[in-house]
């Protein structure tokens, strides 16, 4: 058997749980919601990344689904509320291959039928509006992390690609944070600063994740993650999510894609612009200045540099497809995670280690997270707390 043959097997028993897919956003962009135009029963081609054919020839065996939206949008909450539905829609399309899930006992069922566990992470503290009673709700319609912030800060919390604004976690942001452990909402660190990061893992009393961020001493930009932060997961008992964006793993694509964001603002396109107009920008640019190519061994040197820091128990997969112009050779849609647990296996991962990597990690910090809150619950009401009040009254639930 080949090592390709070797990572199929393995899969094929430990499915990788991928931390951040947008396939709702791509869907919202291209046709509207319009699910017909892109069946994702079949083979979307160069339209998605994503489509069940793919997923099931990559080994995906659970699937944490973006219900991202921008944060300029004119009402940020509906917008998420419609990306909900959509990913509700979708379930309801396709029950025989994609199972709802809300618990790590609802990603093993799903493992044991033989369906993709399809659960929801909000990105960006935008979604919830300062609001901690719209946080709940999003929780009550099964989105199970919230990414505290996308690429600008939001009140509350300072962003890795902003401007510092309060410095990390505002008093209210502590308050975000708490709350979010005694619903069981997991915190997400992706896209957060450094320093939010830290004051995130100085009040959670659950673990974290990163939905899909690589390691800052490998590609220096601020979008990945510090050893220093690395080094504190085994304490908190966190997962750091590896992504494959090039412009985060490869550390000559930093430079070529602030010029290819440049260009496309020069052309009115927002640099996450993905729809036909805005690619035909993008192939142009890159026509002009080939940009530089990330493969499997790109990301698999991130994950033997976080293991190395932070220990084999603490990681795990996030693609980020289709939120992305550009993949890796080898990684180009989500047909290609055999390649990088190949490449893994080829630099002598072990089994049990890629089991962990894939499949039970993810698993495992959902389910502490959910033991977090039902002892949280046990002993205080909801927070009531505001932006204007971020502490709650003394004596108050």
């Amino acid at each position: 058997m080949t090592s390709l043959d070797d990572a199929r097997a393995l899969l094929a028993e430990f499915p990788v749980v991928d931390g951040h897919n947008d396939l709702p956003w791509a869907l919202r962009q291209q046709v509207r919601y319009d699910l017909d135009a892109r069946d994702i029963a079949v083979h979307q081609g160069a339209h998605l990344h994503t489509d069940i054919p793919r997923l099931r020839e990559g080994g995906v065996g659970a699937q944490f689904w973006s219900v991202y939206v921008r944060a300029d949008l004119p009402d940020p909450v509906a917008a998420t509320l419609e990306q909900i539905d959509c990913v509700r829609q979708l379930l309801a399309r396709h029950p025989k291959d994609l199972a709802p899930a809300l618990t790590a006992a609802d990603m093993e069922a799903a493992r044991g039928q033989g369906r993709i566990a399809s659960l929801m992470g909000a990105e960006g503290g935008h979604s919830i509006a300062c609001s901690l009673g719209t946080l709940r709700g999003l929780y009550a319609l099964g989105v199970r992390y919230l990414t505290l912030t996308h690429n600008d800060n939001v009140p509350w919390a300072d962003s890795a690609t902003d401007e510092p604004g309060v410095g990390g976690l505002s008093a209210f942001g502590r308050e975000v944070v708490r709350e979010m452990n005694r619903i069981g909402m997991l915190v997400d660190l992706s896209h957060v600063a450094a320093t939010t990061m830290r004051d995130a893992l100085d009040t959670t009393s659950a673990p974290v994740i990163f939905s899909h961020s690589s390691a800052r001493a490998v590609c220096d930009h601020p979008r990945n993650i510090p050893d220093d932060v690395l080094e504190r997961l085994p304490a908190n008992g966190g997962v750091a999510m590896v992504t494959f964006v090039p412009k985060f793993v490869l550390q000559a694509a930093v430079d070529w894609t602030a010029a290819a964001d440049e260009n496309m603002r020069a052309h009115g396109f927002h640099p996450l612009d993905t729809t036909p107009e805005a690619m035909k920008v993008h192939c142009a640019f890159e026509e002009r200045h080939p940009r530089p190519v990330a493969t499997a061994a790109t990301v698999a040197d991130h994950l033997d540099h976080m293991r190395e820091v932070a220990g084999i128990d603490h990681l795990g997969i996030g693609g980020d497809y289709d939120g992305t112009a550009f993949t890796p050779d080898g990684l180009n849609d989500v047909s290609g995670y055999p390649n990088l647990i190949a490449e893994l296996l080829e630099r002598g991962w072990s089994r049990t280690d890629l089991a962990k990597l894939t499949w039970q990690n993810a698993v495992r910090v959902l389910g502490a997270a959910e033991d977090v809150a039902r002892g949280l619950q046990a002993t205080r009401g909801p927070s009531n707390a505001t932006i204007e009040e971020p502490q709650q009254p003394a004596g108050g639930a």
